[in-house]
């Protein structure tokens, strides 16, 4: 019998197969259909900085450092509208962890130590098995340097870890520009795991109201790439557990995530696209394929197609850049 389970975060997982946030994670009955499905953990929907405290001079400190000009403010939304207040997003925690047998991780959206401690602490009190800490921060102001872009998140990270005793995870964007190093930072900051990547929402532009409008769309297959990428270079180089999410949307996705060298495959895309059902459909494949290719165990292949393990790792260098391009044959 193939063994799928794997551990993250200090868990011991069913299955690699994590539903990452997502608008129906606010739904008991969802939560107890992904964990009949086969999900092996649940990443709850996030409670946002500004739903803790919208008028704390640190976030506003920070805000006057990234996007402070005043169209940024209508991205906001009418905090008093959003479905889940504080109080209630630990209740929910508390009737998740009630409800259902799989590990519930909750998330703290913002960027700022503010009141995340305090409701990291309450989140801890609720229940939950660890917390995701999603900082979604984009710097616009030029004469703030990616070095102290970098120690803003480190410096959160020790805090929530000296406050807390419920393993942390650090989800972060791509756009840094030394992604091990900065890694490694994270890593010794105490970040029990990383997740690769956030997917930055970019605005768009109206051309008949000539205005800058929100823009929302799923991720697909593609996407996945650079997250095989940079899991593969930071196996073996970090000591927090790795996850992918972005961009996995089948047992292959799944598969390709568990060589890279991460421990779970977060998923939400596809999910929305082809139902929580789905999840039963992936894992009956990862089994297929395990079984073919005579795999035991999931934790037999993690890491097995990572820098330090394949016999060209230079794939992941500059030279294979130079590969790729004169492989390529122009056709008439």
């Amino acid at each position: 019998m193939v063994d799928l389970s794997t551990s993250y975060l200090g868990l011991t997982l069913k299955n690699p197969l994590v539903v990452s946030a997502a608008p129906w994670c606010e739904s008991l009955e969802k939560i107890k259909q992904m964990e009949a499905a086969g999900a092996a953990a649940v990443v709850l929907h996030s409670l946002f900085e500004e739903q803790i405290t919208l008028e704390s001079n640190e976030l506003d400190r920070h805000l006057s450092h990234g996007e402070h000009y005043a169209e940024a403010m209508s991205y906001f939304p009418d905090l008093s509208n959003l479905k889940l207040n504080p109080e209630p997003y630990l209740e929910h925690v508390r009737r998740a962890k009630a409800a259902v047998q799989i590990p519930i991780i909750a998330s703290l959206n913002g960027v700022s130590a503010g009141g995340w401690i305090e409701y990291g602490r309450k989140i801890e009190q609720a229940g939950a098995d660890a917390l995701e800490l999603n900082i979604y921060y984009l710097p616009t102001d030029p004469a703030m340097t990616g070095a102290q872009v970098e120690n803003m998140y480190c410096e959160l990270v020790q805090k929530m870890k000296a406050s807390l005793s419920i393993p942390i995870a650090v989800k972060i964007g791509h756009n840094f520009s030394a992604i091990p190093n900065f890694c490694t930072q994270l890593d010794r900051a105490g970040a029990d795991g990383l997740v690769l990547f956030n997917r930055f929402y970019q605005p768009d532009f109206d051309l008949e109201k000539l205005e800058v409008i929100p823009s929302l769309t799923l991720s697909n297959p593609y996407e996945l790439l650079p997250r095989l990428h940079w899991v593969a270079i930071l196996y073996g180089n970090v000591t927090a557990d790795l996850a992918i999410t972005g961009g996995v949307h089948d047992a292959t996705g799944v598969l390709k995530s568990m060589m890279s060298g991460a421990r779970v495959a977060m998923m939400t895309s596809a999910l929305l696209i082809n139902g929580i059902d789905h999840l039963a459909a992936v894992r009956r494949d990862l089994i297929s394929w395990m079984e073919d290719k005579e795999y035991e165990s999931i934790r037999q292949m993690q890491g097995s197609m990572s820098y330090r393990t394949v016999a060209e790792p230079a794939a992941f260098e500059r030279a294979n850049y130079l590969k790729v391009l004169s492989s390529y044959v122009l056709r008439r």
